[in-house]
């Protein structure tokens, strides 16, 4: 049985952070997860493939954050969301689908529903590279570690990893035939099931099969239905067959299938004029408001599936590794725009139906030159094709002629008028790419990195849009022709700099690095002419210096980084208000910046005690905001916070395993996470702050290894601090009611045999 007792992450600090938990952690360190032996009293290497092949963590010039598939399973940190509260430079931006969700790194990410425009943050699934982030935010299965590459990272892993990447490490197989089964049960009716089998077919070829189910009814109740929604039915199952017909080739072949339906919600509202808060009577609106009065059941259906085949061959000391892979997403969402229940004179019922299929094929083939040598090399070529096609539906309905007002002063409809508009689009992207990364070892302590990629992308949309009213109306615009355009745009990533041992336990680095992000189609329901214009590509310089360090006797891990990006044309959505109407843009931003300092440490104290911790300071700010070409912003937004990044953001955790009688074991952990207020408009409005706070969890488990059971008590949001996830703004302010809004408890029990 495998027990973790220690995985890396955020710290500390600023003012008042953390104060007595911290105490213990002001080494400030690395970053790493750690995949503890049971009773070590040192720290494991840990092992990443961050450069294409395995190398330890330690030796990487990269500044990158670990956590381990089994701190997942016992923390139950089911998805990408649920991490980043343990990983500070990383942030995720919530909303009412996965279809919108955005990642961050370093305060930088992508915000935008348009399939023509790619991430800032690269999420990659064994060797595998997802075209939306959408794609990947439903429940991680059999995860043998996460791996976030911090800052720019396009010269191994390509265009849309400008900002960093996401590298998902699936479990390998053992020759043992082994299995477990893995339920949970928490408070609000949640309840989880995996289970999984694995193992030796034949002395070539072991197999290994996984499935989860899983059930929440939600946290937010809707007065008008009486759902509860904010929940999810969640189901899959992944398989993976390795062949190896001699000890110089290993063929991996693994297919997966997973189906959501969630019951998803723009969230409560928060703030409102006073026809909204008139008609959400008897809701009280404000920020403890947890209640909806939507007349559409919102909701999500997913679904997600891939097969993706890896060959990997030795020869003459090198490796040539091919990575073949096709992936197909289907998603279609309903959502209630307006959030409400009757049609009045004031309030036009807004309703949505979006459908979305995607379909991509990629292929890798790179070479990787034996270690050890003068030269060392990773070089390779990458194409990818990415085709999604969309059909989006929206009903608007008003009052025709009016009825006799309300005493809340509410004017219902004596007759109501009836449009929609039904739009058709899609893009299709072909990206084609010639990359490798050099070392060049001077000397036993001093080396050189030197990379380039060049990539060529085309990308193509079309567009059409009918409508049954003859002019625009709040929310639809007038029918649309059918309309198609292109695009075809080059760019030249790289990085380069100097790496030295200090000692055979710290390392020094600085590096340079130039990102390309590729051109973009603003293509969405309500597209314009102007929006026919392609984006041009977002480019980005950085520099990065960090030390690695492995102390006190292998007992202490400790890592820090300092770094700068800039970004020119930054793509993003902006929000103005023009005459009292909010408008949305996705446009060349202009230039902007991130900045700052990390580090994270992991420390066996003693040989029963575990500490780990990990701090950040970012400062991402819009250095110059360019207004589009012939239009009018009424906004300057030079010198302002980037959305979704807040400037501190620090964890600690700790673990202590004791014996007890018979030659049991247990466990107790508890962390904490902390930020610093959050902006969640690029806008600036002073709606969509989120103040500082900080959440405590708790774990109590008591295992067997011999036996190989565990049973822990999990307790979440200790302190029952309320936060939003996200707060949505336009004429109106709504928030996302994250799972841990609140305290609850839960029970997992995990066998295996």
């Amino acid at each position: 049985m495998k027990i973790v007792v220690s995985h890396l992450k955020p710290l500390t600090t600023k003012r008042r952070i953390l104060p007595a938990l911290l105490s213990a952690a002001t080494l400030v360190s690395g970053q790493a997860y750690a995949q503890q032996a049971a009773d070590s009293d040192q720290i494991q290497t840990i092992v990443v493939t961050a450069t294409k092949r395995a190398e330890p963590l330690q030796s990487v010039p990269i500044a990158i954050s670990v956590i381990s598939g089994d701190l997942l399973e016992q923390a139950n940190l089911n998805t990408l969301s649920a991490i980043t509260s343990q990983l500070p430079t990383l942030n995720f931006r919530t909303n009412a689908s996965n279809k919108d969700t955005s990642l961050f790194i370093r305060g930088v990410g992508t915000i935008s529903t348009s399939p023509g425009v790619e991430p800032t943050v690269s999420t990659v699934v064994d060797g595998v590279v997802y075209a939306r982030p959408g794609q990947a935010t439903l429940d991680l299965m059999e995860v043998e570690r996460i791996e976030v590459l911090r800052g720019p990272q396009g010269t191994l892993f390509g265009k849309n990893a400008s900002a960093g990447v996401i590298n998902i490490v699936s479990k390998p197989i053992g020759a043992a035939t082994e299995g477990f089964i893995d339920v949970s049960y928490l408070q609000g009716n949640e309840r989880r099931v995996r289970t999984g089998v694995s193992g030796e077919l034949t002395s070539t070829v072991r197999a290994s099969v996984a499935a989860m189910v899983g059930k929440y009814d939600g946290n937010i109740k809707n007065i008008t239905t009486g759902d509860t929604v904010g929940g999810y039915d969640r189901k899959g199952v992944r398989g993976k067959l390795e062949l190896t017909p001699n000890k110089d080739i290993k063929a991996t072949l693994i297919a997966d299938y997973s189906k959501a339906d969630d019951t998803g919600s723009r969230g409560p509202f928060v703030r409102g004029n006073a026809s909204i808060i008139a008609s959400l009577s008897p809701i009280v609106v404000g920020f403890e408001n947890r209640t909806v009065a939507s007349d559409v059941k919102e909701r999500v259906a997913d679904k997600n599936s891939g097969f993706s085949g890896q060959v990997d061959w030795s020869i003459g000391g090198a490796t040539l590794t091919s990575i073949t892979a096709w992936r197909s997403w289907e998603n279609v969402q309903f959502q209630d725009i307006d959030s409400t229940g009757p049609v009045y004179t004031a309030i036009a019922r807004l309703g949505d139906v979006g459908q979305l299929k995607s379909d991509q094929v990629s292929q890798e083939l790179r070479i990787a030159s034996p270690t050890g040598t003068f030269f060392e090399y990773v070089a390779g070529f990458f194409y990818m094709r990415t085709e999604t096609n969309e059909v989006y539906r929206r009903d608007r309905t008003e009052c025709a002629t009016n009825a006799a007002a309300l005493p809340s002063g509410l004017i219902p409809c004596a007759t109501q008028a009836i449009n929609n508009g039904v739009a058709t689009y899609g893009t299709l992207g072909k990206s084609t790419s010639l990359f490798g990364e050099s070392k060049f070892n001077f000397s036993p302590v001093m080396r050189g990195i030197l990379g380039l990629r060049y990539t060529s992308d085309d990308l193509s949309y079309y567009h059409s849009r009918v409508s049954t009213s003859a002019v625009d109306l709040g929310g639809i615009r007038a029918s649309r022709p059918y309309t198609t355009g292109s695009t075809s745009q080059n760019g030249v990533s790289g990085r380069i700099g100097p790496q030295f041992d200090l000692s055979k336990n710290a390392t020094v680095y600085a590096t340079y690095s130039r990102g390309y992000k590729g051109p973009a189609y603003n293509a969405f329901f309500n597209m314009r002419t102007l929006d026919d214009i392609a984006l041009a590509p977002e480019k980005s310089k950085g520099v990065e210096a960090g030390l690695k360090t492995t102390l006190m006797d292998n007992r202490l891990r400790l890592n820090v980084a300092a770094f700068r990006t800039l970004y020119s044309g930054y793509q993003a959505n902006f929000f103005d208000n023009l005459g009292g109407v909010q408008v949305t843009r996705f446009i060349n931003a202009g230039d902007v910046s991130t900045k700052g300092f990390e580090a994270d440490f992991e420390a066996k104290v003693t040989k029963k005690f575990t500490l780990s911790g990990a701090i950040a300071d970012t400062i991402a700010r819009v250095d110059k905001f360019n207004c589009p070409a012939g239009q009018v912003c009424a906004t300057n937004l030079d010198g302002t916070v980037l959305p979704s990044a807040p400037q501190w953001k620090a964890f600690v955790r700790g673990n202590y395993r004791m014996d007890v009688a018979n030659g049991l074991k247990l466990d107790l952990g508890t962390d904490y996470s902390w930020q610093s207020d959050v902006q969640y408009d690029l806008s600036r409005s002073t709606n969509t702050i989120q103040p500082a706070y900080g959440i405590v969890n708790m774990t109590v488990a008591l295992s067997d290894p011999t036996a190989g059971w565990r049973v822990t008590l999990l307790g979440k949001n200790i302190w029952d601090k309320e936060y939003a996830a996200y707060l949505h703004n336009g004429a109106t302010t709504q928030r996302a009611v994250p799972r841990d809004f609140e305290r609850y408890f839960g029970i997992n029990a995990r066998f295996d045999f």
